[in-house]
This record gives structure tokens, C-alpha cells and sequence, in this order.
């Protein structure tokens, strides 16, 4: 047919697509769909988004060898990091125990952001791995809602109404830390992208807003509130204010009209306030579980008690009014009881595990790219307004969450994002061969 334009698929065409480390990037973020097997034991757990993140490293490595984009100065961020949990496992009491936690922590915290900070070289790689974080984001929030509306999530005061996406009980805050990666990545394109996007980047952002929400996750609400707020005063303060107003408005919309989880909805924003002087159980147990992280760090002050020592030691250092587990529930899985593995806090986590050294470090990694993202060049930006909100994002959510899972990995990918807007010389864009 005339004015056809026909594509051909040649082998050397498909090799040099999947020698691209953007791509793998994106399919390592895309993976994270794939329900996990919930009674698989977390040291034995490989996820599909795990294999493609090694893809995505491999890829980068071999970038690097050929001469493509070098990762500059600020990716050095990463060195004391990986140099500091390499010492703790090394000095932990059981090797055994710490090495799959070393590799873990490296993975997350190290390779992939420093891998997807070499493959962001050019507009067109940022645009497909933040395109993907925004899909996923999108497709999750949907099943989220659905879950809400129809009584198919994951139980919550004898209700299955909390949204969970395809993620399940076990990996309860999953939803709301992707949906999250997603709103500020729209935010950030109906704040400074294209005119021509920014409706659409808008509506999405919009579309974000219910299924966090029925998330339930009060820590991810107060984080992404502050990432907003962030993005907003860097582009426009008076849009701040207005934006304020809005969401406050909107709030109470939805408290009136919220559906099956309106009244849980209030009780969990109330909540919020009396944390504090009114504890409830979970809240109680996260009490308990830093003060049982506090004590592992005041033994081992220097490099911790090892990665993945935290639960090794927990009952040794744990009140004895510490739950045993929290229970959870959903249509997939039934009912059972998850171990409180951790102390929901990061800084805590590294703390106990690495130590002062550790926390150092870690501190270095974090701060630093968040402190470029909030004063370096471009930060009015859409990847520098995205940087500063997922930097802020994280530093909020670290206070009461950790990582785990395979979402731990969205979370990596955003990282190198924000790494890499800091410390990658770019290319120029090559221009299609005619």
C-alpha cells in the first residue's frame, strides 16, 4: 500500500534493543506486577523483577565497557554505602545470615540506582522508565480501586476493603508507595512539561489521588503530602497555597463520600493526631521494635549486628508486649499471621545492622542526592521536580517504613532516576538514520 511504513525487526535491531539498559530498566519495574509467592521463605524469594534487575545491571556494565554515557561525580554517592554493609556482614556474628542481606541491600541501594543512572543517558531513556513507573502506577491504582469498591482487598477491621493491587496482605503498603512514584511523576509534567501534556499528566495525577487513599497507609499520606508540597513551593508558591486549599477540600469530599471505607478513611486520618498520646496496636508494636533496634545498636555501635540480623535478634532485645506477628487476610492467601520482621524504620534498620558506619553512609547516599535534587540546576524541571518529590518522598517514608519485597525495586529505579538527573553525563540524542 502506498505511504506504508513498514518495520522490519531485524536480529541486529533486536540485539541492539535489548543492549539498551533503559529497556530493562522499564521491564524491571514492570515485572513487579507479577504476584510473588506469599509463603515463600523471604531468604529463598527470587521475583521475576529481581531477574530482570540483574538484566538491567548486566546491561549498564556492558554500556560502561563500550564507551557509552559515564556516571559522574554525585554517583560516588553509592561507594561508602556499599563499602559500609560490606564491613558489617563481614564482622556479623553469622556470615551466613548477613550475606543474602548484603546482597539485598547492594542490589537496592547500589547496583540498580547506579545502573539506571547510566542508562538514563538521553530525554527518550528518562521518558520510557518514568513512563513505566507512571503505567504501573496507573494500573495498579485501578485494580486498588476495584479491590475497595467490590470488597476484595485485604482485610482491615474485619473488612476487605483495603486496596492492594496485585501486590496482596503480605506486601500491605506496596500500593501506596508505587501509586505514590506515579504521582509525583505526573505532578511533575502537569507542573513544567509540555503544554501539550499537561492536561493528561494532570487527570493522571488526579486519577492517583482515591486509591492512595484506600490505601490506608497513614505514613505513605503524610509522605506524599510532603513531596507535593515540595514540588509545588520549587515551582510556584502561590500555586502552593492554592493547591492547599484544594486538597483540603477534596479531603472532606471524600470522608463524606467515600463509600464502604469512608468511615475507616476518618478513623485513619484521625489517627494521625493521637499517635502519639493514644497509640494504637500497630503503632504500639513500631514503639516496641525501635526500642528493640535502639538496643541491638548500643551492643554493636560501630557495624551493627549484620544484615538481616535484626530479626535474628529481635526477641533478645524486643519488651515482651511485642505482638507476635500482625494479622492479615485476603481474598488470594486467606488468613495468616506475618512476622514482625523489622522496625519499619530504615534509619533504624541500618542503625542496628551497620551501625554507626553503616548509618553514616547511608545517610551520605540519601542526603546527598536529596540535597542536589532540592538546590542543583533544572530542579523546576519535570525530572528535577520529580527528583526533589521522590527524594522527599523517601526521607519522610523512611521514618516509619523499610524496604522489602519486589516494589522495593520501583523504589531503586526512582533512585537512579534521581541519580542520575545528579551524576550522569548524558549523550545527545542520536538522530534516526534515514
Amino acid at each position: 500500500m502506498a505511504g506504508a511504513i513498514v518495520i522490519r525487526a531485524t536480529p541486529a535491531s533486536l540485539g541492539r534493543l535489548a543492549a539498551r539498559p533503559a529497556l530493562w530498566a522499564a521491564l524491571t519495574v514492570i515485572a513487579v506486577c507479577v504476584p510473588a509467592e506469599p509463603h515463600a521463605a523471604d531468604v529463598l524469594r527470587v521475583h521475576v523483577a529481581d531477574l530482570m534487575s540483574l538484566a538491567l545491571v548486566a546491561t549498564a556494565a556492558a554500556s560502561l565497557v563500550r564507551g557509552g554515557a559515564r556516571p559522574g561525580r554525585w554517583v560516588l554517592l553509592a561507594a561508602p554505602a556499599a563499602v559500609a554493609v560490606t564491613v558489617a556482614a563481614v564482622t556479623a556474628s553469622d556470615l551466613l545470615l548477613a550475606l543474602p542481606g548484603l546482597a539485598r541491600f547492594l542490589q537496592v541501594f547500589v547496583l540498580v540506582p547506579v545502573a539506571v543512572a547510566v542508562a538514563v543517558r538521553q530525554r527518550s531513556d528518562v521518558l520510557l522508565v518514568g513512563g513505566a513507573v507512571a503505567a504501573v502506577a496507573l494500573v495498579q491504582a485501578a485494580i486498588g480501586c476495584w479491590q475497595t469498591l467490590t470488597g476484595s482487598g485485604a482485610s482491615y477491621g474485619g473488612q476487605m476493603i483495603r486496596a492492594v493491587g496485585t501486590f496482596g496482605a503480605s506486601e500491605v503498603m506496596a500500593l501506596a508507595s508505587v501509586v505514590s512514584f506515579g504521582l509525583i511523576i505526573a505532578l511533575a509534567v502537569a507542573l513544567a512539561g509540555r503544554p501539550s501534556w499537561r492536561a493528561a499528566a494532570l487527570i493522571a495525577a488526579a486519577a492517583l489521588c482515591p486509591p492512595l487513599v484506600m490505601s490506608l497507609s497513614r505514613g505513605t499520606w503524610l509522605a506524599a503530602g510532603c513531596a507535593v508540597v515540595v514540588m509545588l513551593v520549587l515551582r510556584d508558591a502561590r500555586l502552593a497555597a492554592r493547591a492547599a486549599m484544594a486538597a483540603t477540600a477534596s479531603a472532606v469530599l471524600l470522608a463524606l463520600v467515600g463509600g464502604p471505607a469512608s468511615g475507616v478513611i476518618t478513623e485513619r486520618v484521625a489517627s494521625i493526631s493521637s499517635s502519639l498520646t493514644q497509640p494504637d496496636k500497630s503503632v504500639t508494636d513500631r514503639f516496641q521494635l525501635w526500642q528493640a533496634a535502639a538496643g541491638m545498636w548500643r551492643d554493636h555501635p560501630v557495624t551493627g549486628v549484620g544484615p538481616r540480623g535484626f530479626a535474628a535478634w529481635r526477641d533478645t532485645y524486643a519488651p515482651l508486649a511485642l505482638s507476635s506477628g500482625s494479622d492479615i487476610e485476603d481474598e488470594a492467601s486467606g488468613y495468616r499471621r506475618q512476622q514482625l520482621l523489622s522496625p519499619h524504620n530504615m534509619y533504624l534498620l541500618v542503625l542496628s545492622e551497620q551501625g554507626l558506619a553503616g548509618l553514616a553512609a547511608f545517610a551520605l547516599l540519601v542526603g546527598g542526592i536529596l540535597v542536589r535534587a532540592l538546590t542543583g540546576p533544572g530542579r523546576t524541571r519535570p525530572a528535577g521536580l520529580a527528583a526533589a518529590g521522590f527524594m522527599t518522598w523517601l526521607v519522610v517514608d523512611f521514618a516509619y517504613a523499610d524496604v522489602g519485597g519486589a516494589t522495593s525495586l520501583v523504589m531503586s529505579v526512582m533512585l537512579g532516576l534521581a541519580l542520575g538527573r545528579t551524576g550522569t553525563t548524558a549523550l545527545p540524542a542520536r538522530r534516526p538514520a534515514c
